[in-house]
C-alpha cells in the first residue's frame, strides 16, 4: 500500500527504485527519498500518532526500535527478515531544568541521541542503511563490501550494524585525528580500517572513487537512505512531547546532512495533517569550519567551500560538506537559522552543561554555545521550548574533556576546570582540604 523511491533532490523527474545501487541523478545531483504521500494521507493524523503510540518501545520485532517503530514512514514494502536493528532510537529528550534556569531558558530540553548502541546519533541512519543493502542483496545486487568516509562516528555505527549483518565493512579514517574510543570500535568490529593521511574532505573523495563501481556500496550520508532513519528523531522529539512542538531545535552541523533529516521529519508531519508549522531549526558550527555560517551571512548569495581548521569538534571538521544545498533548504524552509562559536565558547559551553549532569561531547558544545548566544541576542527568548540536540556521548571524548580540566586545550581558556584534590590519607587533612573545597561551590 506505502511506497516510496529515489528520486532527485533538484530533478523530481528521476525516479529509481531503493533497491538499486545509485547515489546521483542523471544531472549528478544528489538524490532525495519520496513517499507516496496520498497513499500516507489515507490514514488520518490521529491514527497515525495512535500508531507509533502503539508501538512505542515495544517488544515486538522490528517495533522495538524507535525507527522502525515509523517504518510507513522510512522504507515501507521491506522484507522484515531483512531489518538490522539494535533497538536503536527511543532516546532519552531530558528537562535540562538546572541548565535552562542558568540561561534563562526555562524551557530547554536536549534529546540524548548519544545514548544508543554505539554512542552517536548515526546508528539512526545506519540501520536503514544496512537494512536497505540486505535487501539489494536479496535483489540479487552484487555488493561485496560497503565504505564510509569518517570522523569517527560514522565508522563506528556502520562497523556495527555490517558486524550484526555479517557483510564487510570498510572505512577511511583521517589519520591522528580521530579519538581513541572512536578508532577502536570499527577495529573491534572487524572493519577494515584505512587511515589515511588527509581530512575527512579527502577521505570523502577517495571513498566515492572505491565507490563508483558499485561493487562496494557508498554508506556517506550524501547517500540519502542514512535521512530516512535520521528524520525519525524529529517525529521522536514530537513524539515524547506528547505530539507538540519545540520552537527551536539547535543541532552541531558538519556534513549537514542531519539538518535536512530533521527537516524532512518535520515537514512529512506537517504535510500529513499532525502539525500546521514546523519548529526553526538553528546550526551551529565552529568558526573552524563554517561554510553553511558563510553562506547564510551572505543571504545565500554565494557558497564556497573552505579548508577546514582543526576543532575540538572534531567530527564537524568538515569544509566542504555533501550536504549544503540540503541545508539551505531547511534552513530557509523553517525560517531558521546558523550560528557560529568559537573553540574557547564551545568547550566553556560543554563544561558548563557537564556541570548540570550532561556529560556532553564537544560537538553538543557547539549547540550549547549557539544556544547561549541566541539568548544573549534575544532571538530565542525564556518562553521559548527549545530542544538542543547532542549527537553523541561525552565518553568518545574522554581525552579532550580530561585536557580540558588539565587545561591544556589550544585557544580555550577553561572558566570551569575541576581538578582532583591530592592530600595525605589523614583524615584531619582530608577534613580540611574538603572544607576548603566545599566553600567554592
Amino acid at each position: 500500500m506505502y511506497k516510496a523511491w529515489f528520486t532527485g533532490f533538484h530533478n523530481r523527474k528521476f525516479k529509481r527504485p531503493l533497491t538499486d545501487i545509485v547515489y546521483q541523478d542523471d544531472d549528478g545531483g544528489l538524490l532525495d527519498v519520496e513517499h507516496d504521500l496520498a497513499a500516507l494521507r489515507t490514514q488520518s493524523a490521529e491514527d497515525w500518532k495512535a500508531l507509533f503510540d502503539a508501538r512505542w518501545m515495544s517488544h515486538e520485532w522490528p517495533y522495538s526500535s524507535g525507527i522502525w517503530s515509523k517504518l510507513e514512514w522510512v522504507y515501507p514494502g521491506i522484507d522484515l527478515k531483512n531489518v538490522v536493528s539494535f533497538a536503536e532510537g527511543g532516546t532519552n529528550l531530558w528537562h535540562a531544568q538546572r541548565l535552562g534556569q542558568e540561561l534563562g531558558v526555562s524551557n530547554l530540553w536536549i534529546k540524548m541521541c548519544g545514548n544508543t548502541h554505539t554512542g552517536s546519533f548515526k546508528d539512526l541512519g545506519m540501520t536503514v542503511l544496512v537494512s536497505a543493502v540486505k535487501e539489494m542483496l536479496a535483489h540479487g545486487q552484487p555488493i561485496r563490501a560497503v565504505a564510509c568516509a569518517s570522523t569517527g562516528d560514522t565508522s563506528a555505527a556502520l562497523s556495527a550494524y555490517c558486524a550484526a549483518a555479517g557483510i564487510p565493512c570498510v572505512v577511511f579514517l583521517p589519520k591522528n585525528k580521530v579519538s581513541p574510543a572512536q578508532l577502536v570500535q570499527p577495529m573491534a568490529n572487524g572493519a577494515v580500517v584505512m587511515s589515511l593521511d588527509t581530512d575527512f574532505d579527502g577521505c570523502m573523495k577517495l571513498v566515492q572513487d572505491v565507490t563508483k563501481d558499485g561493487s562496494i556500496y557508498l554508506a556517506n550520508s550524501m547517500n540519502s537512505l542514512r535521512l530516512e532513519g535520521q528524520k525519525t528523531i524529529a517525529i521522536e522529539i514530537a513524539q515524547q512531547f506528547g505530539w507538540e512542538l519545540p520552537d527551536f531545535v539547535v543541532l552541531p552541523g558538519g556534513n549537514l546532512g542531519n539538518v535536512y533529516a530533521f527537516y524532512k521529519g518535520f515537514k512529512l508531519m506537517k504535510d500529513l495533517g499532525l502539525f500546521r508549522k514546523i519548529p526553526r531549526l538553528v546550526v551551529a558550527q565552529t568558526e573552524q569550519a563554517n561554510p553553511l555560517y558563510r553562506a547564510f551571512k551572505n543571504g545565500w548569495e554565494t557558497y564556497k567551500p573552505l579548508k577546514a581548521k582543526p576543532t575540538h569538534a572534531s567530527a564537524i571538521q568538515i569544509g566542504a560538506p555533501v550536504s549544503i544545498h540540503r541545508a539551505i533548504r531547511a534552513i530557509r524552509g523553517s525560517k531558521g537559522l546558523v550560528e557560529k562559536v568559537t573553540e574557547n565558547q564551545l568547550m566553556n559551553a560543554s563544561a558548563r552543561a557537564d556541570r548540570t549532569g550532561t556529560f556532553s561531547c564537544p560537538h553538543t558544545g557547539v549547540a550549547l554555545a549557539a544556544l547561549e548566544k541566541l539568548v544573549k541576542k534575544k532571538v530565542i527568548r525564556p518562553k521559548h521550548k527549545v530542544v538542543v540536540v547532542s549527537t553523541a556521548h561525552g565518553l568518545k571524548f574522554a581525552g579532550t574533556k580530561a585536557n580540558y580540566h588539565a587545561g591544556t586545550l589550544d585557544r580555550v581558556r577553561p572558566t570551569r576546570r575541576n581538578i582532583p584534590i591530592e592530600s595525605s590519607a589523614d583524615s584531619s587533612q582530608v577534613l580540611k582540604a574538603l572544607e576548603k573545597a566545599l566553600k567554592k561551590l
